[in-house]
């Protein structure tokens, strides 16, 4: 099995090859590559992440596929908020934020509906509350 950094490559490189689409389980999904700074290193750091659109944002999930620990790249928005996209063949400048609790609950609803695999990440990370990230843009 191919590691993390292998796995994420491979998506990056599909989703830049095909204007923002990618195939296999990710097929038809929204998807975007976040630009972040490590909260730790300073490192810039690059993950494709699935996305519901939020507003004229994006709302990121934290699910770490129902783990009970939060993401690195979260920890990495929360200490430094400011990061870029990637969303089909265009570029946007973002602020992260982690939405507050009534917000959250109206995102994590839909995306529910719309990723049902959510509700079981749900489950498995319990009690670990998944945290929805919303990346507004830098106008």
């Amino acid at each position: 099995m191919a590691d993390s950094n292998d796995f994420n490559g491979t998506i990056i490189e599909e989703f830049r090859a095909n204007a923002g689409r990618v195939g296999g389980p990710f097929q038809g999904a929204d998807m975007l590559i976040l630009h972040h700074t490590g909260a730790r290193s300073g490192a810039e750091r690059v993950t494709p992440l699935g996305y519901q659109p939020v507003g004229d944002g994006y709302a990121i999930f934290a699910s770490k596929a129902g783990a009970p620990t939060n993401p690195d790249w979260y920890h990495n928005l929360v200490a430094n908020p400011d990061a870029t996209v990637e969303v089909g063949t265009g570029t946007v400048k973002v602020v992260a934020r982690v939405a507050e609790p009534t917000e959250r609950e109206v995102i994590w609803a839909r995306q529910k509906e719309r990723s049902p695999q959510f509700t079981t990440y749900e489950d498995t990370a319990a009690p670990r509350k998944i945290p929805v990230v919303v990346l507004d843009p830098v106008k």
